[in-house]
């Protein structure tokens, strides 16, 4: 990323003050990576709390995650209980998901991943049709044992907002500088704790909505006819003291 040593030092007194203000998370164990892979498709477009209940009530309703990949999206959409923006896309993404994967090896399933080294695991967990960057770091992180730092949209946006990355910055871009800063046993608690502040920090946003904008201009236009209608009602009163 262009100008990184003037970012690093923004990075590290952030992930310090992150840690001062709240606990270490500890990572979670998951069988088999195909797991943290749905996992991290619904976890991308959600808080963690609302995450966290989504993907329990899957593991509840369906028998196992093949039940899931043949299971019709209203299904999918009914189990989700919560209703958000993205539910559509994301029930569609996860069977869509699952179901390369059962075309690849033959069982959903990602457990061979792994067994010829990180590298190559990294390199075709990225290659399954319709997973995101995210839910790739995610999945390398906390089932495969490697470095990443997963970022969702709302985190890149905070550290844009914070300008603690710079402003020209792809995502791919931020998340390799986010990995050399911060070394590979820190990096799920990194990630935690930035997700943590991010959900719970609204951005306040200079720019006024087209609604906002009318609004003010409305009552700045009521504000200036009753000036207006003051002073001329001021005037005829003067005028009629003179006549007298």
């Amino acid at each position: 990323m262009k100008d990184s040593r003037k970012y690093s030092p923004k990075i590290k007194k952030l992930f310090g003050s992150l840690k001062r203000k709240s606990k270490t998370h500890q990572m979670p164990q998951y069988t088999d990576p195909v797991d943290a892979v749905v996992y991290a498709l619904v976890s991308e477009h959600v808080t963690e709390p609302v995450s966290d209940r989504i993907y329990k009530r899957m593991m509840k309703h369906f028998v196992n995650l093949n039940d899931l990949r043949v299971s019709r999206r209203e299904e999918i959409l009914d189990v989700f209980g919560d209703s958000f923006e993205a539910a559509d896309n994301l029930a569609a993404s996860i069977s869509r998901v699952l179901n390369i994967i059962f075309e690849k090896k033959n069982t959903v399933s990602l457990a061979v991943l792994g067994q010829e080294g990180k590298r190559q695991a990294h390199k075709e967990l990225s290659e399954i049709e319709g997973i995101t960057p995210f839910a790739v770091s995610y999945c390398f992180l906390t089932a495969m044992g490697g470095h990443a730092i997963p970022l969702n949209a709302a985190m890149l946006q905070y550290l844009r907002h914070g300008q603690m990355v710079h402003p020209g910055a792809t995502d791919a871009e931020i998340a390799g500088f986010l990995e050399r800063q911060i070394a590979a046993a820190d990096a799920y608690n990194f990630y935690m704790l930035l997700r943590q502040e991010t959900e719970q920090t609204k951005p306040r946003s200079r720019t006024k909505s087209p609604a906002a904008k009318k609004k003010t201009v409305t009552k700045k236009t009521a504000a200036a006819k009753k000036k207006t209608a003051v002073k001329k009602k001021t005037t005829v009163k003067k005028k009629t003291v003179r006549k007298k």
